[in-house]
């Protein structure tokens, strides 16, 4: 029987980006509109926190344990974990009123990152898709962009997952890692037959791809050939992103969205709070996730 517990000590309002960072044991995770990013310690079930300066859509771990680059607002930058202070590095889409969302490095060091309108009841498809090497380069792989997740790269299989949420759709490429080029553009998932909709995704060892079944209270588990493999019940209505974590990976982590007061199935099941950290073990099976990848620190 799967095992869902509650952990930590933090209730979110907009909880997503959950990564595991194998060097230091611990689970970082973010709260968008609460402006802050969190590391949660298993071993102690404690949580401990930064205050961030704008919301938080998405980062990525570096070659520096101390550091990661964030993606917030309209701009990238480095936050430093101990003094919590924030270094602007590049700007994205100033002044249009997006703001960023779902991003994750690939496995040659690039960030990718999308943005959405931030207000999601207008239905706005404002949103882009960007790039980013090392060196600041800069490209626009997509434009008409309602919400930007479920980012993903496969490395075996030299895939590329991408999701617009507005769109319920999940897209593959296939993703040349030396040059980044992507090709051969295909539906991986439509969320119209599944449950919800597309939010966050993670990968795992087997190349299957879990994905938040947001709006669906579910994590749904999809084979490399888009085939539903498993779906996994959860007392929230609004999971978000889902990460592999612990000392061997076979923990899934999930972050939620908090309540709508207007909304009273939105309020959690089993006395589980809307926006708290969910950890679930998968026991009987071998499935476990894998590392994510790193940006370079900056020089």
């Amino acid at each position: 029987m799967t095992s869902i517990d509650v952990v930590g000590s933090v209730v979110a309002t907009l909880g997503e980006g959950p990564v595991w960072d194998p060097r230091l044991g611990v689970l970082w995770w973010e709260d968008i509109e609460g402006r802050a990013l969190h590391r949660y310690d298993p071993s102690s079930d404690s949580t401990e926190s930064r205050e961030t300066i704008g919301r938080p859509g998405s980062f990525a771990l570096s070659d520096d344990p101390d550091t990661m680059m964030l993606a917030t607002e309209n701009e990238l930058g480095w936050f430093r974990w101990a003094s919590g202070a924030f270094e602007p590095w590049l700007e994205l889409e100033s002044g249009t009123g997006t703001r960023m969302n779902d991003g994750r490095p690939d496995h040659a060091g690039r960030f990718i990152v999308g943005s959405m309108w931030p207000d999601t009841d207008d239905n706005r498809f404002d949103g882009s898709l960007h790039r980013i090497s090392s060196d600041g380069t800069h490209e626009i792989l997509e434009t008409d962009v309602g919400i930007a997740n479920g980012l993903v790269f496969d490395r075996e299989r030299a895939r590329m997952y991408w999701a617009d949420t507005f769109r319920a759709t999940v897209w593959a490429w296939d993703y040349d890692l030396d040059s980044g080029a992507r090709s051969n553009r295909r539906v991986f998932i439509d969320y119209e037959v599944e449950r919800g909709l597309p939010d966050g995704a993670c990968l795992d060892a087997d190349g299957c791809y879990w994905s938040a079944s947001v709006t669906g209270w579910a994590v749904t588990r999809f084979t490399p050939d888009g085939a539903v493999d498993q779906i996994i019940e959860v007392p929230v209505r609004m999971p978000t992103m889902p990460a592999f974590g612990g000392a061997d990976l076979s923990t899934l982590y999930v972050t939620s969205l908090a309540g709508d007061p207007d909304r009273p199935d939105s309020f959690g099941k089993d006395g589980v709070a809307p926006g708290s950290l969910l950890a679930i073990d998968l026991p009987g099976t071998s499935i476990r996730g894998v590392e994510e990848p790193r940006v370079p620190s900056p020089t």
